[in-house]
């Protein structure tokens, strides 16, 4: 294969950019006064490789371990419904074992360096990383390099591991809202590769081929698609030295041609699995939201903190700021209920999920809409507000740690093109007035179809015209 040519022969490509993304020390931006320790937070450094990969870094003074990992362009949408799941089995096929290092061998060394190596699968994006020492840096790329590039895919191995996926599957299915996303996914997406489940079709996860795992990293493994990212005890122009010499003979383009992904149609409907012996009921309602890039998307983050989450067991009890929580609370139509936003990038998923008794749903779904509709005509000014500094809270609470914040450039740069400092973000999120939610809530909801997966006793879940005609209010 191509991706296998020995690393030592390949020259160091040279960093051929090298930058900080920092800001202007001035405090005062776009919206607001932005507060000094937000100005100050460490830059992040961004250079781009002759290959075409990017390197990008965090370094946190006084830190003594680093968490450093390999983010890819590809997920589950990128598959076909041959060779759906493929990106999920690959991910457990590289620990198996590589040319120069056995599963065993792997994972010992990893223990004797006191760190941790992980992989996950998403629908947009693949990614490796490990957690270590500062001194242990070079071993930790030169080992992703090598589980990613030069993997063994045993035949063997791949015939031991079908049944561990499978039973991976079963336990995912157990949890209802993971299930719940993946129905909702499945109907709000149906024919394109959104709508295709992270771990793929039981009959395909029996049936891929040795030849199909290579194919996909053929296609998708390559460098511009690629970033390298650390955060913590690490210098930047080590990590772009290491990262060329480890990846080096990195593709720059597919074997195949371009890679394209499917458009994502978005289609009104709903799936609906239907226990009558179960007690209670598993919802999700979601409208077509918008991609990572769109100029809706921070408005639609503050309309998920303004509508909120809340939980019967949890210590506020009633006393909730979320007006659709307090009144589902004081009404005790449901057990617990969240508002989820998900991007992808060109299009997003913007809902409730809601677990209920299933002879208190009719009354759940019409304080559902009925706030969801609220949004665009009655959102307060005092809501925002309070919603823009909750919002800022979990940002900030979302970069506490090495992991976190290497996370956060990884996924940033894959999306974006760059990492947006956190005094932009703060400035964004400044900038939105109660009218720009008031007009994304009515892009968004108002008189829209909408996606809906439910499962459980959901005999009194009213039908989808139903709640289709609550998506919108008639004013006169």
């Amino acid at each position: 294969m191509a991706l296998r040519t020995a690393l030592s022969k390949v020259a160091r490509p040279a960093a051929v950019s090298l930058g900080r993304r920092t800001l202007a020390s001035t405090a005062v931006l776009e919206g607001g006064v932005v507060p000094s320790y937000i100005l100050n937070a460490p830059p992040t450094d961004i250079s781009t490789l002759s290959s075409g990969m990017r390197v990008a870094s965090e370094t946190v003074d006084g830190s003594h371990t680093t968490t450093v990992g390999v983010w890819i362009d590809a997920g589950s949408r990128y598959e076909t419904e041959t060779d759906s799941g493929a990106a999920h089995f690959l991910e457990h096929m590289t620990f198996k074992g590589t040319d120069k290092r056995t599963q065993q061998q792997l994972e010992v060394e990893i223990e004797n360096m006191g760190g941790h190596l992980n992989a996950y699968t998403s629908r947009e994006q693949t990614v490796y990383f490990a957690k270590v020492f500062k001194k242990d840096v070079n071993r930790a790329v030169e080992i992703l390099s090598n589980i990613l590039l030069k993997s063994k895919l045993d035949p063997g191995a791949i015939e031991r591991e079908r049944d561990v996926i499978l039973r991976e599957m079963e336990e995912v299915n157990k949890q209802q809202e993971e299930l719940i996303l993946d129905h909702l996914h499945a109907t709000a997406f149906q024919g394109t590769g959104l709508g295709r489940t992270i771990l793929g079709s039981e009959e395909n996860i029996r049936t891929l081929k040795r030849e199909d795992l290579v194919n996909y990293i053929q296609t998708h493994y390559t460098a511009p698609r690629m970033v390298v990212a650390g955060a913590g005890a690490i210098n930047h122009s080590e990590l772009c030295e290491i990262a060329g010499e480890h990846f080096g003979d990195l593709p720059v383009a597919p074997s195949g041609g371009p890679v394209t992904m499917d458009p994502a149609v978005f289609t009104g409907s709903d799936i609906r699995i239907k226990y009558d012996s179960h007690r209670t009921a598993h919802i999700a309602l979601a409208f077509k939201g918008e991609s990572w890039t769109s100029k809706y998307a921070f408005p639609l983050m503050l309309m998920q903190t303004i509508l909120g989450g809340w939980d019967r067991s949890s210590g506020a009890g009633r006393n909730v700021a979320s007006k659709m929580c307090q009144e589902i609370a004081e009404a005790e139509v449901a057990h617990s209920i969240s508002t989820f936003n998900t991007c992808y990038k060109d299009t997003g998923l913007f809902g409730v999920y809601a677990v209920a008794e299933d002879n208190k749903l009719d009354d759940l779904m019409w304080y559902i809409t009925s706030n969801l509709v609220r949004l665009v005509h009655k959102t307060s000014d005092e809501e925002v507000e309070r919603a823009k500094t909750q919002l800022k809270a979990a940002m900030l609470m979302g970069l506490d740690g090495n992991a976190q914040v290497a996370e956060d450039i990884g996924r940033q740069l894959l999306t974006y093109g760059r990492r947006m400092t956190p005094a932009e973000i703060f400035s964004r999120i400044d900038a939105i007035t109660t009218d720009d939610v008031k007009a994304t809530a009515g892009r968004v909801i108002n008189d829209q179809d909408h996606a809906l997966a439910a499962v459980g006793g959901i005999h009194e879940l009213p039908d989808y015209n139903w709640i289709r005609r609550r998506s919108y209010w008639l004013r006169y």
